[in-house]
């Protein structure tokens, strides 16, 4: 006998139906403007932290890290639109996602960025903003640069990889 999923797709979907998520995402427009949101947030959070953690691991000698650090609002407005367009991919078709191992481990890959950057701003963030133009960053902010750039390239990755593996319903990590 299988189990009860954690969460119904159902009640998800009738949510999204009663709010009027479903009827816009699924109208001529939405979809695609939805997408094209999603793909400008990624532009804006990859840009910016990109050009940061890269610059933090050594790439780019020459540029401080205070301008670059000046772009984190960018990175933030990038996630602020990824988050936003991401809830109404997944309230349209939560079945879609939710089952789907690509999701999963993208949002794995999220929630380790997520973590990875709560720990660069508790240790080593005073230090790195602190770097001259030339300065080579610590090795703990060189590790959390690369945790970063790994984490959003797997968020990018497995994105990618969503339409790709549409497992039966039922299928999950955790269940």
């Amino acid at each position: 006998m299988e189990p009860d999923p954690i969460i119904s797709t159902d009640a998800i979907l009738r949510w999204s139906y009663d709010v009027g998520i479903f009827g816009f995402m699924n109208s001529k427009w939405g979809w695609p403007t939805v997408e094209s949101v999603h793909f400008i947030g990624l532009a804006l959070l990859m840009g910016c932290v990109g050009a940061f953690d890269l610059r933090m691991i050594g790439v780019a000698r020459g540029l401080s890290m205070q301008a670059l650090h000046r772009l984190v609002p960018f990175g933030v407005l990038g996630f602020a639109m990824n988050a936003g367009s991401g809830f109404l991919f997944f309230t349209a078709a939560p079945a879609q996602y939710l089952y789907n191992p690509a999701f999963q481990l993208k949002a794995l890959s999220m929630l380790i960025a997520g973590i990875n950057m709560m720990l660069f701003y508790a240790t080593t963030a005073r230090a790195v903003r602190a770097l001259g133009p030339e300065d080579d960053a610590p090795l703990a902010a060189k590790i959390i640069a690369g945790v970063s750039l790994a984490s959003w390239v797997g968020v990018i990755t497995f994105g990618r990889l969503l339409t790709f593996f549409r497992p039966p319903y039922h299928w999950c990590f955790w269940c």
